[in-house]
């Protein structure tokens, strides 16, 4: 079996009985009395939905499992619209509904009965209720009834809403929408990469005021918060790093479809900011390894090493590999994953620990278990692909 064959058999096991995926412990099963999260949900319907791409056997009923529990489960809410956050909380955050059109819009390029009407479902959603279309970014957080959307605003659900609109885009059938979607992806990628990135030495600040002010201190009292940590993220420097060569392509005209030149600053920005994270974030402590968060002079704050975030830095010298052809990136890429293999790896499940010390040992200061499939398999994916605006075009 292949490391990405071991993974998807890992990954299966979070099939729940009634619909869906739950959260995968350190074991390799469902970890129980857990309430039923959509992201979980729906980042397991995408990699299900790569998989069936790929022609895996038994990917495709994964897929419609995980479409039917979006669509008409009890994580889609009949009388507002749009989706809770989990089963037991009706928060409807952009988040979340990121990848809800990131899993519509792999199953429909997979040709997974349903996935055509989630995608539309949820870019109806996506269109009215968090693109803001004079920031040229996405609002963060509503209540359940859609009547109080919250003050703060951040770019880790904007990073994943440029990521689903690209793969959108590559999904859907009528031109002008493929060119609006590809155009909003731009522009939340100007802002934050072009503009705060830039203007920051290529230190991406994560938190902003409902004006898009930038907020520096969000979260020191919380450095570890998994989705809102304090500090430079370094992850997310990658990810942008690699969305935004995955925007560059998809304004090239890739996968047959004629579209304008990309800005130059794509590639040189994609550049920067990658360079910035890998010197900056490698051995930031003295020890191998990237820690999750530094402070603004470069300083580790969260010295735990995120399997995601050596995910991440593998994709993206993977893609800059594809696009340059300096060797250099191929033998980061390579170097890394390496390192991913002999810290990271898990043999009895197939998949990597989720959290590291500094020194290696397993911890669960931020993450516990193994619930996600959606890095690595994105990270195994895209070796050997061309570069396209989503994962899925690159299968196709």
């Amino acid at each position: 079996m292949t490391d990405l064959d071991r993974l998807l058999a890992f990954a299966a096991r979070s099939r729940l009985p009634e619909g869906g995926f739950g959260y995968l412990g350190s074991d390799g099963t469902v970890v129980p009395d857990r309430p039923v999260e959509t992201w979980i949900v729906a980042r397991m319907t995408h990699v299900f939905g790569l998989a069936s791409l790929l022609g895996r056997p038994g990917a495709d009923e994964l897929v419609r499992s995980g479409v039917a529990a979006l669509a008409d489960g009890p994580l889609h809410d009949a009388e507002h619209g749009g989706w809770r956050a989990s089963t037991d909380d009706d928060t409807k955050a952009a988040y979340v509904h990121a990848f809800v059109v990131l899993a519509g819009s792999t199953a429909t390029a997979a040709g997974v009965d349903g996935g055509r009407a989630l995608l539309d479902d949820a870019l109806v959603v996506w269109q009215t209720r968090f693109w803001d279309d004079d920031a040229g970014l996405a609002v963060e957080q509503w209540d359940g009834g859609w009547t109080h959307c919250a003050d703060y605003r951040g770019l880790n659900a904007n990073m994943h809403g440029v990521e689903a609109t690209l793969a959108a885009a590559d999904a859907v059938d009528d031109p002008a929408t493929a060119a609006r979607l590809r155009d909003q992806a731009l522009r939340s990628t100007e802002r934050a990469v072009h503009g705060w990135a830039r203007e920051r030495n290529w230190r991406l600040p994560e938190h902003f005021t409902h004006h898009w002010t930038p907020l520096p201190d969000y979260n020191r009292d919380r450095p570890a918060d998994p989705f809102r940590p304090y500090g430079v993220t370094i992850g997310h420097q990658f990810e942008w790093a690699r969305l935004a060569l995955h925007l560059r392509a998809a304004l090239h005209g890739q996968n047959g479809r004629k579209g304008h030149s990309g800005p130059d600053w794509l590639l040189d920005d994609a550049l920067a900011l990658f360079d910035a994270a890998a010197d900056r974030g490698w051995a930031a402590d003295g020890r191998d390894g990237f820690p999750y968060t530094l402070d603004w002079d470069d300083r580790p704050v969260v010295g735990a090493r995120m399997h995601w975030v050596l995910c991440e830095a593998v994709a993206a010298a993977t893609v800059l590999d594809a696009v340059t052809g300096e060797p250099r990136y191929r033998d980061l890429a390579d170097r890394w994953r390496q390192h991913g293999e002999m810290r990271f790896a898990d043999p009895t499940t197939g998949s990597w620990r989720h959290e590291l010390t500094p020194d290696g040992a397993v911890a669960t200061g931020t993450w516990s278990g193994q619930p996600d499939a959606y890095h690595l398999a994105q990270m195994l994916l895209l070796d050997g692909r061309p570069v396209r605006g989503s994962v899925a075009a690159a299968l196709r």
